[in-house]
C-alpha cells in the first residue's frame, strides 16, 4: 500500500507539470491570435495610409479621421436605426469613401506640391476638426457597443477557446487581402496605380490620369479607414479622441511596412499587432514600450521599410 501511495505521490506533480504546460501553450496561442487579428485591424485602416503615402507622397496625418467617420457611422445605424451590424459595414465604407473623395479633390489637392511641414500643419488641423465636430455632435464619451450573438464569445478549437469576433475579423481582412491584390495586380487600374507609385511623371507623360488614379486610389484608402473602424469598435473602442489615440499605430504600420506596398503593411501590422497584445499580456508593466522599442529596432534594421519602399 505504500507503495502504491508513493507511485501516485511521484505521478501527481507531472500531471500537474503536463497541465501547467498545456495551459501556457494554450495561453500563448490565445495572445498569438489575438494579436493577429488586432494586426488584421490595423492593416485594415493603415493600408489606404500607406498606398496614398507611396503613391501621393502626402503625409496625411488625418486619416484616422476616416475610419473614426466609419465608426460612427456602423454605431449611428445600428443604436438609432436598427440596422444589423453586418449591414452598416458597406455603408460605413461608402460614407468614408465619399468623405475622402470630397477631401481630396476640394482641400488635398491643393497641397499635394506643399512642403511635408505644411501637410503635416494641415492634417493635424483637420484631426482638430474632426474630435470637435464630433464630440459636439455625440458627446465625449465612448460609444456602447453591441454585436449580433453570433460574434459573440469563444469557439473552442483543438480545445483553445478562440474569439468569435477575432475569428471573423481574421476572416474579412484575409478576403480584403485577396481582393486588393487582385486589383492591384490583375486589373487596369491596377497597373495605373503601380505605375504612378514608381513615377507619377513617366506614368502622366505615357498617358495615365494620374490626378484621377490619385482621387481613386484616396477614395478607395478611406473607404477601407472607414470600414476597418466600424469593424474596430468592439476592439478599438470609438470616441472622439480616436483619430490621435491610433495614428501613431498607424504611421508605424506605414513606417515599418514601406509606404505604397500591400504586402508590407500586412506583414508590419500583424508583427505589431502580436508584439503589442503579448507585450501587454506577458509584461503589463511595460504596457506600450515593447512596440515602441520593435518600431526603433526595425527602423535601424530596415530604413526603407520591410519591403523597400521610403516612408
Amino acid at each position: 500500500m505504500r507503495g502504491e501511495g508513493g507511485r501516485h505521490a511521484a505521478v501527481l506533480p507531472v500531471a500537474v507539470a503536463h497541465g501547467n504546460a498545456r495551459a501556457m501553450i494554450g495561453n500563448a496561442l490565445g495572445v498569438l491570435f489575438d494579436g493577429v487579428a488586432y494586426g488584421s485591424l490595423l492593416f485594415v485602416i493603415s493600408i489606404g495610409l500607406s498606398v496614398t503615402m507611396g503613391l501621393m507622397n502626402f503625409v496625411n496625418l488625418a486619416h484616422g479621421a476616416f475610419a473614426m467617420l466609419g465608426g460612427y457611422a456602423c454605431v449611428m445605424l445600428m443604436t438609432k436605426a436598427g440596422v444589423p451590424f453586418l449591414a452598416t459595414l458597406p455603408v460605413a465604407f461608402a460614407v468614408a469613401a465619399v468623405a475622402g473623395i470630397v477631401l481630396e479633390r476640394t482641400l488635398y489637392v491643393r497641397l499635394y506640391k506643399a512642403t511635408p511641414l505644411d501637410q503635416v500643419m494641415f492634417t493635424i488641423g483637420l484631426v482638430f476638426m474632426a474630435i470637435a465636430a464630433t464630440t459636439y455632435f455625440f458627446g465625449p464619451s465612448q460609444q456602447p457597443v453591441h454585436l449580433p450573438d453570433f460574434l459573440r464569445g469563444q469557439v473552442q478549437v483543438a480545445g483553445i477557446g478562440l474569439g468569435a469576433y477575432r475569428m471573423f475579423l481574421i476572416a474579412v481582412v484575409a478576403v480584403i487581402t485577396l481582393v486588393l491584390h487582385l486589383l492591384l495586380v490583375k486589373t487596369r487600374f491596377g497597373a495605373q496605380v503601380r505605375a504612378s507609385v514608381d513615377n507619377a511623371v513617366a506614368s502622366a507623360g505615357l498617358g495615365i490620369n494620374v490626378n484621377r488614379v490619385f482621387g481613386v486610389t484616396f477614395a478607395l484608402g478611406s473607404g477601407l479607414a472607414g470600414l476597418g473602424g466600424a469593424l474596430g469598435i468592439d476592439v478599438l473602442g470609438l470616441d472622439p479622441t480616436f483619430p490621435f489615440k491610433y495614428i501613431v499605430y498607424f504611421l508605424l504600420v506605414v513606417a515599418i511596412g514601406g509606404a505604397g506596398t500591400i504586402k508590407g503593411g500586412l506583414v508590419a501590422a500583424i508583427v505589431l499587432g502580436i508584439c503589442d497584445v503579448a507585450g501587454k499580456y506577458y509584461i503589463p508593466e511595460v504596457g506600450s514600450f515593447i512596440i515602441y522599442f520593435l518600431m526603433v529596432l526595425l527602423m535601424i534594421l530596415f530604413p526603407a521599410g520591410l519591403y523597400g519602399r521610403r516612408a
